[in-house]
């Protein structure tokens, strides 16, 4: 039996007392005997759930009965308070205002006592990252995508690509991964004929079907996203060799930026840049020597660089 359909049911009750059977089980997608197993299941967590018969009668909980206050030790309340903070502050968290809903959710169900100290938590704690600015995708295709990875089914969607365009896609979802303020999701897409890296808040309407797929062994999806996104079709292709070795290579270079190879005397990274300026300070920021391969407007963009940072070291401190 699962737990969410029990929750989900006395979600129900809560909300909407006196549906009948089947309307519950129309509701939850379920037949009527799993209904009353639901009963007998929240009967036995000691949750009264009284049924009306006849034409009208339904489900309720017991008039007067209230669930008890959410029993949390104080490491476990800071826990979750702290996660849905942060998760907000790094855009891990789903749809418009859910973790403020879920917060407030939280605090009314706490015992007095502890919803203080929450509230504090909540108040006083500073974070020193950045807001994440980005999309938050819905919920909803967060947790149909996640479903249908993990039984997986194909499913199909539409998706608006970076001009505005929405396409109907039919893929199979190998995972989600969330990287860097942005939730992808990866899979083999079926009109490409090839494995694709999605941004899950530019699908749209998503639905999961009954053919079944198998995902390749061994597919590891938060390296193929991080690589796919490191191949991403910008102006320029960028070559340069690095004087180091590839351990000293992997640490300083993100895999989103460039893919490092093994080569004689240091290591080949290669990748796509929309701006050399910044690709300039990005080689600058790694400490270790470099060649540059190509493209030849890279070279003078560093030698700018090199430039203005010999200007501004020969500057005297004023007054």
């Amino acid at each position: 039996m699962s737990t969410n359909r029990v929750l989900a049911f006395l979600e129900l009750l809560q909300a909407r007392p006196g549906l009948t059977g089947p309307e519950l089980a129309e509701r939850l997608e379920v037949d009527v005997r799993s209904v009353r197993r639901y009963v007998r299941r929240l009967e036995d967590l000691g949750i009264p759930v009284e049924a009306e018969r006849g034409r009208y009668g339904g489900y309720r909980l017991m008039p007067g009965y209230r669930l008890p206050p959410l029993m949390l030790t104080d490491d476990e309340a800071a826990a979750v308070v702290l996660g849905l903070l942060a998760g907000r502050r790094a855009g891990l968290t789903v749809g418009e205002g859910a973790a403020e809903s879920a917060l407030a959710k939280i605090r009314r169900v706490l015992p007095a006592a502890l919803r203080e100290r929450v509230g504090a938590v909540e108040d006083m704690v500073g974070l020193t990252s950045r807001s994440a600015a980005t999309s938050r995708p819905s919920g909803a295709t967060l947790l149909t995508l996640a479903d249908a990875a993990r039984r997986g089914r194909r499913v199909r969607l539409v998706y608006r690509s970076y001009a505005g365009e929405d396409s109907e896609r039919t893929v199979d979802p190998y995972g989600l991964v969330f990287h860097s303020g942005r939730w992808y999701l990866t899979g083999h897409d079926h009109r490409r004929g090839e494995v694709r890296t999605f941004r899950v808040d530019r699908i749209g309407r998503v639905a999961p079907t009954e053919e079944e797929f198998t995902q390749p062994a061994e597919f590891d999806a938060v390296a193929h996203v991080t690589s796919s996104l490191a191949s991403v079709p910008y102006r320029y292709e960028v070559e340069v060799v690095l004087e180091t070795t590839p351990e000293e290579a992997r640490r300083r270079v993100p895999p989103t930026v460039a893919t490092l190879t093994p080569v004689e005397g240091g290591v080949r990274m290669t990748g796509r840049a929309e701006r050399l300026d910044g690709m300039a300070r990005v080689l600058a920021g790694l400490g270790v020597p470099f060649t540059v391969v190509g493209p030849p407007e890279l070279r003078e963009e560093v030698r700018v660089l090199a430039r203005g940072l010999e200007e501004w070291a020969g500057r005297a401190p004023r007054g």
